[in-house]
């Protein structure tokens, strides 16, 4: 597939990039500035662009098969929520501009559902210093899920991804939908290589358009 990748540089999006790649995928890495992407590879082509300017989007991913965002505002960012939301927002309908009908976008955990069927963000434990980004990028779900033009799919990542399992790729995972995946020590943890490689199976055999799935071991 030719895919069209926002947030290459990133933590999730670095993941993502080197699954494609693997997988034989021909990448557009969108950047703001390409000095961000250190990788070369006969499949990638490296593109400055303006990701949340609609007009500037489109015409930079149309002709794609699919456009995947691991777009983030930056965690240090003081206006974080406002620029995630509106940030992502603009992606949404840059590429419905674009006539790509694919969408994956990388969200977060804190959006999953406790037992008791309270969000996992607003819960006392959630930690404050990446409140922010984990409501903006629920916020975003709820907006998503109104999206009727899009075959669109949001992923929240295990609620541990960056926890102990950095450099590990076991291949194998266990989805769910609106509730955190937990092993037997009850805990939701996966690897952000193996997150990628749920995100690139869903591309390569879609089970959840416009729907929300998570994954963990």
């Amino acid at each position: 597939m030719k895919v069209a990748l926002i947030g290459a540089s990133g933590f999730v999006g670095t993941a993502i990039l080197n699954e494609l790649l693997e997988r034989g995928h021909q990448v557009t890495a969108l950047t703001r500035d390409n000095a961000n992407i250190k990788k070369q590879h006969e499949n990638l082509q490296v593109v400055q662009a303006n990701v949340v300017n609609e007009t500037e989007l489109a015409e930079k991913v149309k002709s794609h098969d699919a456009v995947i965002s691991s777009f983030n505002a930056g965690w240090t960012n003081p206006n974080l929520y406002e620029d995630f939301l509106s940030g992502s927002k603009a992606i949404q309908q840059g590429v419905k501009k674009s006539g790509v009908k694919r969408l994956i976008v990388v969200g977060g955990g804190g959006s999953l559902y406790t037992a008791e069927g309270v969000q996992i963000v607003d819960t006392p434990e959630f930690p404050e210093q990446i409140k922010p980004g984990a409501t903006a990028a629920r916020d975003y779900l709820n907006e998503i899920k109104k999206e009727t033009d899009l075959d669109w799919t949001f992923l929240s990542p295990a609620l541990e991804m960056h926890q102990g399992t950095a450099g590990v790729r076991k291949g194998t995972y266990r989805k769910g939908l609106e509730n955190p995946v937990f092993d037997e020590n009850g805990h939701s943890v996966a690897s952000v290589e193996d997150t990628a490689v749920a995100l690139v199976d869903e591309l390569e055999n879609p089970q959840h358009i416009r729907e929300r799935f998570t994954v963990a071991y």
